[in-house]
């Protein structure tokens, strides 16, 4: 919208003034283009790493600016960035932080490159995909076939609802990570999970159905629907092997949980 246009060269021609600002990039729904007449203008502000890390120090890396505003009510939500984050996001980036940079629409830029690393953080190589199926499918193995169903059989309540929301949790992984979709967090997931039009009426049925009623029944249900997804099921042993590897050993390994990828 025009509003949103004009803030962003307002704010972008007021940022090019500081000498610590390496770059701006858009993102959000005014980058996707279906933001609402009332919506915020989400941004990355790209400083010098030194710039950076003295922001941190002031607890300073994620503030809301009204600078070159033209529409009442609204503002720009800045998060800070540098060089160095940059980098390293490309490598190890969690999905959200990922999922924030897709359609990123740089309006400055005094380093080169940035919409190309900008581009390169929500890209993943085709064997990470695969690694994550098959972690996030161990997942729902132990949570739903082990920990839920041993909860509802002691009238567990807090095991129980904890393992039916990590059953959950993961079946819904596996399902983005199936369909290379990354995880832009948990509030985007149920409206994500709907809008997989490739997954069938009965997978969504089954991961409704594990959280409004957690039961052996619906968890095993949501199971074999992800086998089902997938393709193939892992055997006992390599279910619990993934699930140890990634969580229990998880320090051992300095690595971290596959619910924080």
């Amino acid at each position: 919208m025009r509003h949103h246009q004009d803030t962003i060269k307002n704010f972008t021609r007021l940022q090019a003034a500081r000498p610590e600002v390496l770059g701006v990039a858009v993102v959000g729904s005014v980058a996707r283009g279906d933001e609402r007449s009332d919506s915020d203008v989400d941004v990355y502000v790209v400083i010098t790493d030194d710039a950076y890390a003295d922001a941190e120090r002031q607890g300073r890396i994620a503030f809301v600016s009204h600078d070159g505003v033209t529409y009442a009510g609204g503002y720009v939500d800045v998060k800070l960035c540098s060089p160095g984050y940059l980098a390293a996001a490309v490598e190890r980036a969690d999905d959200p932080t990922r999922a924030s940079f897709l359609h990123a629409r740089v309006t400055l830029d005094r380093i080169g490159g940035l919409a190309e690393t900008v581009e390169a953080i929500t890209e993943l190589p085709e064997e990470v995909w695969r690694r994550r199926v098959n972690a996030y499918q161990a997942q729902v193995a132990l949570y739903g076939g082990y920990f839920l169903p041993q909860a509802y059989e002691r009238g567990d309540g807090f095991l129980l609802h904890h393992s039916a929301v990590h059953t959950a949790f993961a079946a819904g992984r596996t399902a983005l990570a199936h369909h290379r979709r990354l995880f832009r967090g948990q509030k985007y997931l149920n409206k994500d999970i709907a809008g997989l039009s490739e997954l069938p009426a009965s997978f969504r049925t089954a991961w409704t159905s594990v959280l409004a009623d957690a039961s052996p029944t619906t968890a095993a249900a949501l199971i074999g629907e992800i086998d089902s997804l997938v393709g193939s099921s892992l055997s006992v042993d390599e279910s619990l092997s993934r699930f140890i590897t990634d969580n229990e050993l998880a320090w051992l390994n300095g690595t971290i949980p596959p619910e924080f990828w």
